[in-house]
């Protein structure tokens, strides 16, 4: 009786710390619940100002480039006018009887090709775009201050003449050409079957012997390279020039349009 006596004893003093334990059990867990909760709404905000936040600026950012783009067509709508109201850009030179080369021009490429057969040979004309020399860059040239560099007093157009038989090597000749005057600049031996970079070209065309570069301009001359042609080609090369710079605006404001 003594020792069942201790027993309940026992049980009625341990059962409330049971109770007690249980309770600080289940507190600690809804703490635990309640700041994960809390950290999970906090997280979920964040969130949700960020990509407000990100809405906001992407349509501000997309708002400044549609003005951008818009001012910048109107730019280019005002440049095309103006080069469309050119009198350059439409013009067509018929090609005089006196130049015997058929013309190769390609809309979109800088330069064109002549070429023409002549006693068995091959006579390739490439074509450049024209440096052109207006009168008042003339007159600075004229009143510079002493500068190294030399500006061209006139206008001029770059040529590269190649002369090639059936086999064997071809000339190359770098010529600038003037109004109513040729230079060659230079003059290489091609050959086809070697692609050295570092092959000999010869010296430099204005130390050869004066004779001999009287000869090589009238071996130009009778093969169709002479003032005449290259008067025409300045002209042509300048109207082409106006051409290729309204195809290239039009190219740029189809390119923003898009």
């Amino acid at each position: 009786m003594a020792f069942t006596s201790i027993l309940r004893k026992s049980a009625n003093s341990l059962a409330p710390l049971a109770i007690r334990l249980a309770r600080i059990q289940r507190n600690y867990h809804y703490c635990i619940f309640t700041a994960l909760n809390h950290s999970f709404q906090s997280q979920e905000l964040t969130v949700t100002r960020s990509y407000r936040n990100t809405l906001h600026f992407s349509t501000a950012a997309d708002s400044r480039k549609a003005s951008s783009d818009e001012s910048l067509i109107r730019v280019l709508e005002s440049e095309i006018q103006c080069a469309e109201e050119s009198d350059d850009y439409d013009q067509v030179e018929d090609t005089p009887g006196g130049i015997p080369f058929e013309i190769e021009d390609t809309p979109g490429l800088q330069s064109v090709t002549l070429r023409r057969e002549y006693d068995g040979e091959l006579i390739k004309v490439d074509v450049h775009m024209p440096d052109l020399v207006t009168g008042d860059e003339q007159e600075e040239g004229e009143d510079g201050d002493g500068d190294d560099y030399e500006k061209p007093s006139k206008s001029s157009i770059p040529l590269v003449v190649t002369v090639s038989k059936k086999v064997g090597p071809s000339l190359e000749f770098n010529c600038t050409a003037f109004p109513d005057e040729i230079a060659i600049d230079s003059l290489t031996v091609r050959n086809p079957s070697s692609e050295d970079e570092l092959a000999y070209e010869g010296p430099d065309f204005h130390d050869l012997d004066e004779n001999l570069q009287k000869a090589f301009h009238k071996y130009l001359e009778i093969r169709g390279i002479k003032p005449s042609t290259t008067n025409y080609l300045h002209e042509y090369m300048i109207n082409k020039d106006s051409r290729e710079y309204l195809r290239w605006l039009k190219n740029l404001k189809k390119f923003v349009e898009e």
